[in-house]
């Protein structure tokens, strides 16, 4: 529920806190008060278009925020945790008792005088939709810019699922539709698309006949590229090796040499230096110069082995070709060897599932039929739970108009089987009698086409929701509606905040009277916020706030005052006093004993 409302330079209010309890709180005030700015500030903090005519003269920005009591398990809280706002850290390490399970939301809105706005979730930017969406699970104003919530037909089918209590039968169906969504699909890939699927296992199978055929190695190409290498240089190859060992020990490129060798040369060097008997450094030259002969030995060894390598010239030819080949399969299914054989290995799979046979057609078949009559079979049910609940629920909204100053007026709520054409998820190709998705009368939501109607008053035609009816009379109907399911709402729905406004529009004396019983009636289990310049209303209220405008004080001498809203709650003698000028405009002693008269009698 709301616990505060705070709004800054919003129009005429500078500065106001409203702080609404539990039950119903009555909002009143003069015509042109600035009732309406405080609705403002709410539609802002839900996400609504801001304006930035709102903003007070002369301020730089508007701001509003909201702080809501939350089930920390409902709906609103899991919205706020999604968006990254909500953590387990930010609950109190010794919370009161009263307080286990709830937690608070803070929805802002900064509406500056030039620039776009910013919408804050618990402290956090976020984006306006997002802030829209928690505040739609917290906040719902009845208003006549707010009556088109009802008028879409998902929103009609959501009120009255939740008048039929069917979440059984929802889930039922939920479950079936799943079912032949994932069967249809399947059935979808081995008909409609039977042609392409033989193409391409066409292709698979050739291109595994193609590499397989080449039957490549892994990192083969790099060494046959190598070797090629080594073939087209063999003659500067065989030339520097041979001048290299030349210098390093001639005798291992000609026996007859009797040049010393390098590494001859070395071993005097160490015989020297061992010869030195002081040790230090002169035995540290010596190690260094062992381990340089052993490398040494290692160079020269390797690069005789590369004198005794014949490379076969006449090779090239056939080096090339393989290496053409090989180049052709990374190209097409590369970049490397390893990644030809890793998808030459999975299209063996894939080929395996392209090839359905008849009879696998036949068993996908079978059991699309089957989820296609279970998902009838719950859609019916669920139809059939919806047209009892419409019924029941047109009915007693009807008695609840007649009893606010709506006689003659009535709701009518069609539950109208859809008929076949609805396009499904897929179009199936199928024997004769086979239901397909071109044919389905099914969606996502059953098989009903729902669709609230509304008379206004004795001969006028049926109307859609929220369509040529006048705000007061809207309000009134959204009354009466959530009056008719108050008790069908789940738990946690205490959370939800009604906001009525204009709702009194065209009524009094005992209509009035009424009104204000069946909004006390309904604030039971919910919060209503009412706007209201009826005291028949009013009286019936938990909590009353006062709307009251008067001159501020000019900021400068060359300024002019100007016109300042503030709100106030109002008990005891202030209430009594309230009421009277609601009644008679006047504070008279005879008005003031008729507000207590009132006070007295609007109770439950």
């Amino acid at each position: 529920m709301l616990e505060e409302l705070e709004v800054r330079n919003l129009g005429p209010i500078r500065s106001a806190v409203l702080t609404p309890g539990r039950g119903m709180t009555a909002i009143t005030g003069e015509t042109g008060a600035g009732k309406s700015m405080l609705l403002s500030a709410i539609r802002l903090i839900s996400g609504a278009t801001a304006s930035v005519g709102r903003v007070s003269a002369g301020a730089d920005s508007a701001w509003a925020q909201g702080i809501f009591d939350v089930d920390e398990n409902g709906k609103a809280a899991g919205l706020a945790q999604d968006a990254g706002v909500l953590d387990a850290e930010s609950q109190e390490t010794d919370p009161d008792p009263d307080e286990i399970g709830r937690r608070e939301l803070f929805l802002s809105r900064t509406v500056p005088a030039s620039g776009r706005s910013r919408a804050v979730l618990c402290g956090h930017s976020v984006p306006r939709n997002v802030l829209g969406n928690v505040a739609a699970e917290l906040v719902t104003i009845h208003g006549q810019a707010d009556q088109l919530r009802l008028a879409s037909p998902a929103r009609q089918r959501e009120f009255l699922d939740m008048a039929a209590d069917d979440q059984a039968e929802r889930e039922a169906y939920r479950q079936a539709w799943e079912r032949l969504q994932t069967i249809d699909q399947r059935l979808s890939n081995v008909t409609n698309q039977e042609a392409s699927t033989r193409q391409r296992a066409d292709y698979l199978r050739e291109s595994i006949e193609q590499i397989n055929k080449v039957d490549p190695k892994p990192d083969e190409d790099e060494e046959l590229k190598e070797k090629r290498s080594r073939v087209e240089n063999a003659a500067e190859i065989a030339q520097g090796v041979g001048a290299a060992l030349s210098a390093l020990d001639a005798s291992s490129v000609d026996s007859d040499s009797d040049a010393q060798s390098a590494s001859d040369a070395i071993n005097h060097a160490i015989q020297a230096l061992h010869a030195i008997h002081v040790g230090g450094a002169f035995t540290e030259a010596a190690d260094r110069l062992e381990s340089l002969n052993a490398d040494l030995s290692d160079i020269v060894f390797s690069l005789s082995n590369e004198m005794d390598t014949d490379e076969d010239a006449e090779g090239l030819d056939a080096i090339n070709s393989r290496i053409h080949q090989l180049d052709e399969l990374t190209r097409r299914w590369g970049p490397t060897l390893a990644d030809v054989t890793a998808w030459r290995d999975k299209a063996a799979f894939e080929v395996e599932d392209l090839d359905a046979s008849p009879e696998k057609v036949e068993e996908i078949k079978a059991r699309h039929k089957q989820a296609f009559d279970e998902a009838m079979k719950a859609a019916e049910a669920l139809s059939k739970k919806r047209k009892a609940a419409a019924a029941a629920l047109a009915n007693t909204v009807t008695k609840e108009l007649s009893a606010l100053a709506m006689a003659g007026a009535g709701l009518e709520i069609r539950v109208v089987r859809r008929n076949a054409g609805l396009k499904g998820n897929a179009s199936t190709k199928s024997d004769e009698g086979q239901t397909t998705s071109a044919t389905w009368p099914l969606d996502a939501n059953g098989i009903d086409d729902i669709e609230f109607l509304f008379t206004p008053f004795p001969g006028s035609p049926q109307l859609p929701m929220g369509k040529s009816a006048s705000g007061g009379e809207l309000s009134r109907l959204m009354l009466a509606l959530e009056l008719a399911v108050a008790e069908k709402r789940t738990a946690g729905s205490s959370d939800m905040t009604f906001i009525f406004d204009e709702v009194d529009a065209g009524v009094g004396g005992k209509a009035a009277v009424e009104l204000g019983k069946r909004l006390a009636k309904l604030s039971q289990t919910s919060q209503v916020i009412v706007v209201t310049h009826l005291a028949q209303v009013a009286s019936w209220a938990d909590f009353q706030f006062v709307v009251s405008k008067g001159s501020a004080k000019a900021q400068s001498a060359n300024s002019q005052a100007s016109v300042e809203t503030t709100v106030n709650e109002v008990t005891g003698e202030a209430r009594i006093h309230e009421i009277a000028r609601m009644l008679s405009g006047s504070e008279s002693a005879t008005s003031l004993s008729h507000a207590q008269e009132l006070l007295n009698s609007s109770k439950l």
